[in-house]
C-alpha cells in the first residue's frame, strides 16, 4: 500500500504558497472593508481550511495604556477564521468565539494562523493562534462556525 502522507503534505503546501490562490483570496476578501481597510490586516497565506494574516501595529490600534486593543486582536482572529472557513468552502458564519488574551505584544506585528479542529457537516471549529514577530504568544482564540450555504 502506497504512503500518501508526502503527497498530501506537498499538495497542502502548494495550496498555501500558490500565488494564484493567494491573489484570488486577497481579491475576494478585500471586500471585508473593516478588516482590510480600517484595520489594515494583510492576508499572507491561504490553503484549504488555513489562513495566515498579519497586522502591522499602528498607534490607532493601541489603547490608553499603549497595548493593542482587544478588539483589534479579535478582529484579526475573526478575519483569519473568515478566510479559513469560507475560501472555496460553503458560506460559514461564526456562532461563538472565545478569546484568551495571554500577553501584550512586544513586537511591531501581530501574526494569526488558523488550525481546523473539526469540520462537521453543518458546523466547524477553528483555533486561531496570535503571536508577534518575536514569537510572543498574544492570544489563543477558538471560533465555532455554522455552514449556512453549500
Amino acid at each position: 500500500m502506497a504512503d500518501n502522507s508526502n503527497h498530501e503534505k506537498n499538495s497542502e503546501q502548494n495550496q498555501i504558497y500558490n500565488p494564484e490562490l493567494l491573489e484570488e483570496a486577497r481579491k475576494f476578501f478585500s471586500q471585508d472593508k473593516y478588516a482590510t481597510q480600517a484595520t489594515s490586516i494583510q492576508l499572507e497565506q491561504v490553503g484549504e481550511h488555513y489562513a495566515k494574516c498579519v497586522l502591522e501595529i499602528q498607534d490607532i490600534h493601541k489603547n490608553a495604556y499603549g497595548g493593542v486593543m482587544g478588539g483589534v486582536i479579535f478582529t484579526l482572529a475573526d478575519f483569519t477564521f473568515a478566510v479559513s472557513s469560507n475560501f472555496r468552502q460553503p458560506l460559514t458564519v461564526s456562532v461563538t468565539a472565545q478569546v484568551n488574551f495571554i500577553e501584550m505584544a512586544k513586537g511591531n506585528k501581530l501574526i494569526s494562523q488558523s488550525k481546523l479542529i473539526k469540520d462537521g457537516r453543518t458546523t466547524c471549529l477553528y483555533q486561531i493562534d496570535i503571536t508577534d514577530e518575536l514569537g510572543t504568544k498574544i492570544a489563543f482564540v477558538t471560533i465555532s462556525g455554522m455552514k449556512i450555504a453549500k
